[in-house]
């Protein structure tokens, strides 16, 4: 089954799996680097419902928060996250934010990393259930680049 999907395809599938009874979990993010804490993440997230969509901020999108990123393309990044067996469904959202893409889902409970404040999370006011798991200190995509820089010169 191919994960990444255009996100109005997405909006039906949700909306038949939720009519099915499957507990809808939403996450996103630019996952440019994977790394062990967005491992942990993605499986904490997995268990909270029945089927977990990753929102992959497009390679503008990325630029537009993070200066000098994405370092992987979108269509590589989306490549790993297809692979990892806890992920459902992707889609790209080109917007700086997933509150359009969010809202056209209609997720069940949305989902961030714990260096997000329920307030600070998009979204937080359209759906039900909003939950910042715990963020695993010292693993980071900027923390990568930088050591990585510091080995290079």
């Amino acid at each position: 089954m191919k994960k990444l999907k255009k996100r109005r395809d997405l909006a039906q599938i949700c909306k038949r799996l939720r009519g099915e009874g499957n507990k809808i979990v939403f996450t996103n993010g630019c996952f440019d680097i994977i790394h062990a804490g967005h491992i942990r993440y993605l499986k904490r997230a997995k268990r909270l419902g029945d089927v977990l969509i990753v929102g992959l901020n497009s390679d503008t999108s990325v630029s537009g928060i993070k200066p000098g990123r994405p370092v992987n393309s979108e269509k590589r990044r989306a490549e790993v996250l297809e692979a990892l067996s806890m992920i459902d469904y992707i889609t790209i959202f080109r917007e700086l934010t997933p509150y359009m893409l969010i809202k056209a889902l209609k997720p069940d409970i949305l989902v961030k990393g714990g260096d997000w404040k329920k307030k600070q999370i998009i979204g937080h006011d359209i759906v039900h259930v909003t939950r910042s798991l715990p963020y695993v200190k010292g693993i980071s995509t900027s923390g990568i680049i930088e050591k990585i820089k510091k080995i290079s010169h």
